[in-house]
C-alpha cells in the first residue's frame, strides 16, 4: 500500500481476519487444491496491532470524497470499530451494516449465527453516496406513496392539504431509500461463482458497496483480496481496481476469476422471498396441530413431520386436484426412495377411478382428508366407511 498514490482511492473494502483464533481451510469443488491461511493471534493486542498500523496507511490513500467498509463479525468487531473511530474519528462513522443470510443448521448450543457486520466510515462529510432504492413494503399504506407530508403546529408528520382541505399529491417517488440490514443470500456450496476459497463472499454483495459509494471508472482497492471478489464485482461496474494479498495463489486465482467471471444471480433479490412460497397452505392445514416443518418447491413432499420412524423421516404429501391417487403415490414414493425414508403419508383429497397396485407399497400410508370423509358419508348412507362408531346421540366417529 506504501506504493500507491495518496489521495488516489475512491473506496477501500477489506474482509481481514476475523480474529477466530484458528486455521482456515477449503478444498475446491474438484477436491485438486486447498486454499487457506491463520487467523491465530493469541491477543486482542497482537490482532489490533496488525490491523491499526494498515488501517491508518488506508486512510491516507483515500480521496477526501471516499470511504472504507470493513467486514467483520462478532470475534473481532470491538477492536475493528475502535481502531476506526480512532483512525477515522466518529465523526467520520455512517453506518454499521448488517449483512443477513440463511445458513444450514448446526448442532452448537444457543442462537445460529446467520449475520455479519460491515463498519462503513467515510474519510470526510464530503464523501461520495449515491441512494439505492428498495420497494415499499407489502404493508404501506397507499396514501404515503401518494400524497405529500408535512408538519403540523405541534411538529407531527401530517399529510399536507390544500387552502379547500384536499390533499396534495407527492412528488415522485422511487421507492424506500436503503437501509442498514441486507438480505444477501450467502454462496451455498452449489454456487457457480464459488472457488473453494475459505471466507468467499458473494458478488452480489460487494456491487451493491461499489454502486453505493462509487461511479465508473472510479478506483476500488481490496488490501486482503483473497479470491478476488471485489476486483471481479469491480470489473462487472467498469470500475478500476487494486488487490492485494501476500498469499500467490489468492493472485492467480483472482487472475483467473477475473479473466472470466462468474456471478451467481439471486432468485430471492430478483423475486422476493414470497417467490419461494409455493406451498399449498390450504392443504397443509389438514396437518393443524401435529409438528411438521413445510416443504418448498419439491413435487415429491408437502412437509416432513417432526417425529421420526425408525430414525428416519416421516415424509407427507397432499394429493393434488388433478392427479390420481396412483399419480400422486408415485411422486411420494420416489422421494421416499431418494430420501431414505421408511414410512411415508399421502392424504387422499378426493375420489378417482383410476387405481394401482402402487398405494399397496410398504411403508405407505394413505389417509382420507376429512372433507373427503364427510362427502361420502353424505352421498354414501346405505354403506358407511369402515371404521366408525355411533354414540347414543347419532354422531359418527371415525
Amino acid at each position: 500500500m506504501e506504493s500507491i498514490d495518496k489521495d488516489s482511492i475512491d473506496l477501500i473494502y477489506l474482509d481481514p481476519p476475523f480474529f477466530t483464533e484458528r486455521k482456515h481451510a477449503l478444498k475446491t469443488r474438484d477436491r485438486a487444491k486447498e486454499f487457506s491461511f491463520d487467523d491465530i493471534w493469541g491477543s486482542d493486542l497482537s490482532y489490533g496491532g496488525f490491523l491499526y498500523d494498515r488501517i491508518r496507511l488506508m486512510k491516507g490513500l483515500l480521496k477526501e470524497s471516499g470511504s472504507i467498509f470493513v467486514h467483520c463479525d462478532k470475534s473481532g468487531e470491538h477492536i475493528i470499530r475502535a481502531i476506526l473511530d480512532n483512525v477515522f474519528g466518529t465523526e467520520n462513522f455512517q453506518s454499521e451494516i448488517i449483512w443477513s443470510y440463511k445458513r444450514w443448521s448446526n448442532s452448537k448450543k444457543g442462537l445460529m449465527p446467520s449475520h455479519q457486520n460491515i463498519y462503513f466510515y467515510s474519510r470526510s462529510k464530503k464523501f461520495k453516496f449515491n441512494t439505492i432504492y428498495t420497494s415499499y413494503s407489502e404493508t404501506t399504506n397507499i396514501d404515503q406513496i401518494l400524497q405529500n407530508r408535512t408538519r403540523d403546529e405541534h411538529n407531527k408528520s401530517v399529510y399536507e392539504v390544500d387552502e379547500n382541505g384536499k390533499f396534495k399529491h407527492g412528488k415522485e417517488k422511487k421507492g424506500v431509500p436503503l437501509n442498514d440490514v441486507w438480505e444477501i443470500p450467502y454462496l451455498n456450496p452449489k454456487a457457480k461463482e464459488r472457488v473453494g476459497y475459505p471466507t468467499q463472499k458473494p458478488i452480489l454483495l460487494l456491487e451493491r458497496i461499489i454502486k453505493l459509494v462509487t461511479e465508473e471508472d472510479d478506483l476500488v482497492l481490496d488490501p486482503f483480496c483473497g479470491s478476488g471478489t471485489t476486483c471481479v464485482a469491480a470489473q462487472l461496474l467498469n470500475r478500476n481496481y487494486i488487490g492485494i494479498d501476500k498469499s500467490k495463489e489468492a493472485i492467480e486465482l483472482t487472475k483467473q476469476r477475473l479473466s472470466s467471471p462468474v456471478r451467481t444471480e439471486s432468485n430471492l433479490l430478483k423475486n422476493g422471498r414470497e417467490s419461494y412460497i409455493n406451498v399449498d397452505k390450504e392443504a397443509l392445514s389438514l396437518l393443524s396441530g401435529i409438528p411438521f416443518n413445510p416443504v418448498q418447491r419439491n413435487k415429491g413432499i408437502d412437509a416432513i413431520l417432526v417425529e421420526q420412524y425408525e430414525k428416519t423421516p416421516i415424509l407427507v404429501r397432499i394429493q393434488r386436484v388433478n392427479e390420481t391417487l396412483s399419480e400422486a403415490a408415485s411422486y411420494l414414493l420416489k422421494a421416499k426412495e431418494t430420501k431414505q425414508s421408511k414410512k411415508v403419508i399421502l392424504i387422499q383429497t378426493h375420489e378417482n377411478d383410476l387405481f394401482s397396485d402402487i398405494v399397496h407399497t410398504e411403508g405407505l400410508v394413505i389417509l382420507q382428508a376429512p372433507s373427503l370423509q364427510i362427502n361420502k358419508e353424505l352421498t354414501n348412507n346405505t354403506s358407511p366407511p369402515t371404521q366408525k362408531l355411533k354414540n347414543k346421540g347419532g354422531a359418527t366417529l371415525f
